[in-house]
């Protein structure tokens, strides 16, 4: 009797609505490289400007960070430097993180204790990865949306930003693009 009680109350528990329901931005997209290749451009201080940042560093262990800039003349650690803290990772699979510090001129700094971000990498076939990141933390309250529209705007830019540097080019194109290096 006390068992089925328990059921209960936990079912009642699981089914309450949450005060404050969270919900995730999800955005997804494919690079036409291997996973290796893509996981390394995450992870590495030398394959971060692909992302599209000016500069990047990365300490790749719990609790380390990546730090970008995405001025070229900016200095990291200066007021202008986004860092993230590594929350988790399993290498080439997922990576976690949360944005402790961002820039000075940041205009969303309220969600930024609510915030973090889990990047999934999966192969799809040889060369091919898909790549997905889901911001999560940020309620789905009015006072968000703004928070929330920027990070939909920035992560569908980066992960195109990253994909368009894969794109094969047609045959078409390649040929022109040869033809225009050969003339004077």
């Amino acid at each position: 009797m006390k068992r089925i009680g328990s059921l209960l109350v936990l079912c009642l528990v699981v089914a309450a609505p949450a005060a404050h329901a969270s919900t995730s931005l999800v955005t997804e997209g494919f690079v036409n490289a291997p996973v290796a290749e893509v996981w390394r451009i995450f992870t590495t201080s030398e394959e971060l400007p692909k992302l599209g940042v000016a500069q990047g560093q990365v300490d790749l262990r719990l609790g380390g960070q990546i730090r970008t800039h995405t001025d070229p003349k900016g200095m990291l650690g200066d007021a202008e430097t986004s860092i993230y803290e590594i929350l988790a990772y399993e290498p080439e699979r997922m990576l976690a993180v949360r944005l402790q510090r961002a820039p000075a001129s940041f205009p969303h700094r309220d969600a930024l204790e609510r915030l973090w971000t889990v990047l999934y990498f999966t192969p799809s076939g040889a060369d091919m990865t898909h790549v997905r990141i889901v911001a999560l933390g940020l309620d789905d309250e009015p006072r968000w949306n703004a928070a929330r529209a920027y990070f939909e705007r920035h992560h569908r830019w980066t992960l195109d930003h990253l994909a368009k540097q894969y794109w094969p080019q047609c045959a078409r194109c390649a040929l022109e693009e040869a033809e225009e290096e050969m003339e004077p």
